[in-house]
């Protein structure tokens, strides 16, 4: 049975340094599987008890009480109960601006996402969480310094192990603020040149690493995004096709209407009200 609880004083903005969107704990059934997917979000789970398998890319991980997993924004991950000895587990999900720069200074990567914590310490910052009122006038900001004492939890426990892991989380800092840079900018005419050159970077290298982070080049997770929100803004009925169309960087509606049924396999149509059809 799993018991979750929300973060509710504010939905997330961008622009804000460290926000908790929800967190909670869960005793999974045997085989309980999530996934193969993706999320926006950075997620953490630790293991309690028991024992599950986590995949990333072409790795498999074992993992045990005592370990656990982080689920970075925009990586395909998959995680599954073991069929006789099935996981318990807590997690914290999370996102800002900063939270990037804080993993930074953790062994903890995309590429490396499984890491040991203390079963004295991390049972205790879950335990808090789960205490967190959400009818408090000060849960934002007491489920913020909990993730504060978790990060710093995690940078003791996974501190980057030496010189040779800095390339590496360079190259995950480059590619979260590349991801940044097109939520800030997707309702304007931009480019890969211009994020590599936000970066300080050349374009084949940025795109090169992006990929092999995301799974996608960077225009194509551009497309991607500005379709999302562009559903997000059809949905509710009060936008004409040409005006979210220029609200995700498309002044031309046709070509819009083309990219979208091209990703979402239906046209812009098919989901405005009648009034708007």
């Amino acid at each position: 049975m799993a018991v979750v609880q929300y973060n509710p004083e504010r939905p997330f903005r961008e622009g804000n340094d460290l926000y908790v969107s929800y967190w909670g704990k869960e005793d999974c059934s045997p085989g309980h599987a999530v996934g193969p997917g993706i999320r926006e979000i950075y997620k953490v789970h630790f293991i309690h008890k028991g024992k599950g398998i986590v995949k990333v890319g072409k790795e498999t991980y074992t993992l045990l009480a005592g370990q656990a997993f982080m689920i970075y924004p925009h990586v395909i991950t998959y995680y599954e109960a073991d069929a006789e000895d099935p996981w318990t587990y807590s997690w914290i999900a999370f996102q800002g601006n900063q939270i990037a720069h804080a993993l930074s200074r953790t062994s903890v990567a995309p590429e490396a996402p499984v890491f040991s914590m203390d079963l004295r310490v991390m049972p205790r910052i879950f335990e808090q969480l789960l205490e967190v009122s959400g009818s408090a006038p000060s849960v934002d900001l007491r489920v913020t310094a909990i993730l504060l004492q978790f990060l710093a939890a995690l940078t003791d426990g996974a501190p980057a192990e030496s010189t040779n892991s800095v390339p590496s989380q360079k190259h995950d800092l480059y590619v979260h603020k590349s991801i940044e840079f097109f939520k800030t900018h997707y309702s304007e005419k931009i480019s890969v040149e211009q994020v590599a050159a936000s970066l300080q970077l050349d374009r084949k290298y940025i795109s090169a690493l992006f990929k092999k982070a995301t799974g996608l080049p960077p225009q194509q997770y551009l497309l991607q995004y500005r379709m999302e929100r562009a559903e997000e803004m059809l949905v509710k009925g009060i936008y004409t096709i040409g005006e979210v169309a220029r609200s995700v960087g498309y002044q031309d509606a046709l070509h819009f209407s083309k990219m979208f049924k091209k990703v979402k396999g239906a046209s812009p149509k098919h989901y405005l009200p009648d009034h708007f059809a």
